[in-house]
């Protein structure tokens, strides 16, 4: 494995400014039911809020607002409620100094939560919707575009890879580039392998000794595999809530081959793994 070093870019993110330099922690929030590991804990706007900004003390750059769960299996939500969801949270988090992300493939929801004060679209679907490649360009903010095949419902039938990493790098490139042709601006775009998504166990972990590959784009890129599946297969089956060990590993992994920023639940333990790690880097 090798060390990579990670994009020399600022990301302008309303008033705020993010330097990816160095590791950023992407804290997850969901507000939702149905997610497969925090589901239903955060669906109050004062649950929510209040979440956001711990996560924010212990150490997160960036709060993932998100109001439709993409687990495995999981069905698509009316965009009616996604707002509902989504926007009151966003609303009160834009009174504070923190980067909001969101975490839609609806251009309606996220044209909402801009409009609210949120500054990063966080798409699982790679701005495949109708109308979501025009949104990206003419909003004009950060977009994180995650490989994915099929949806939700339909993706654990789609893991046939000839070789995994290559395919994910091929397929992503194929929705940059698409990004790039409806206007989306270079320095907008970062990159997420979407680990988890139509991907089974060893093909994730096969793209995670691998991931200093994707620094071939040259486009910055999020790690985000949070207690996920495969994570307790690896560690024998364990449960989601008894994976945050497994995931800081994997996340610290990620960031040496690259990653410029981690999306977790585990924000404080995260953030400790990542200040090690860079006070070993400048030992």
């Amino acid at each position: 494995m090798q060390l990579m070093p990670l994009p020399n870019r600022v990301i302008s993110c309303g008033r705020l400014s993010l330097d990816l330099s160095q590791p950023h922690v992407m804290g997850i929030l969901n507000v939702t039911p149905d997610s497969f590991s925090d589901g239903g804990l955060h669906n109050s706007k004062d649950a929510a809020v209040a979440r956001a900004l711990q996560m924010v003390a212990e150490g997160a750059s960036v709060i993932d607002v998100g109001g439709e769960s993409t687990r495995p299996g999981a069905s698509v939500v009316e965009v009616e409620e996604e707002i509902h969801r989504v926007i009151p949270v966003v609303q009160a988090l834009a009174q504070h100094d923190v980067i909001i992300s969101i975490d839609t493939s609806q251009p309606e929801v996220i044209r909402a939560a801009v409009a609210a004060g949120a500054h990063i679209w966080n798409d699982v679907r790679a701005l495949t919707r109708p109308h979501a490649l025009e949104t990206a360009a003419e909003l004009n903010i950060p977009i994180i575009i995650m490989h994915m095949r099929g949806e939700p419902t339909t993706m654990n039938n789609l893991d046939q890879y000839q070789d995994v990493t290559e395919d994910v790098i091929a397929e992503l490139q194929q929705r940059v580039d698409d990004a790039l042709e409806a206007g989306v601006k270079p320095e907008h775009i970062m990159i997420d392998p979407g680990f988890g998504f139509a991907k089974n166990a060893q093909q994730n972990l096969r793209l995670l000794k691998e991931f200093w590959k994707l620094n071939r784009m040259g486009y910055p890129i999020l790690s985000a595999l949070s207690r996920k599946r495969f994570i307790g297969e690896a560690l024998g089956g364990a449960d989601a809530v008894e994976r945050a060990v497994g995931s800081v590993a994997a996340h610290l992994l990620s960031i040496q081959q690259g990653a410029c920023m981690v999306r977790a639940h585990d924000v404080k333990a995260m953030s400790d793994a990542i200040k090690v790690w860079q006070a070993m880097q400048s030992a």
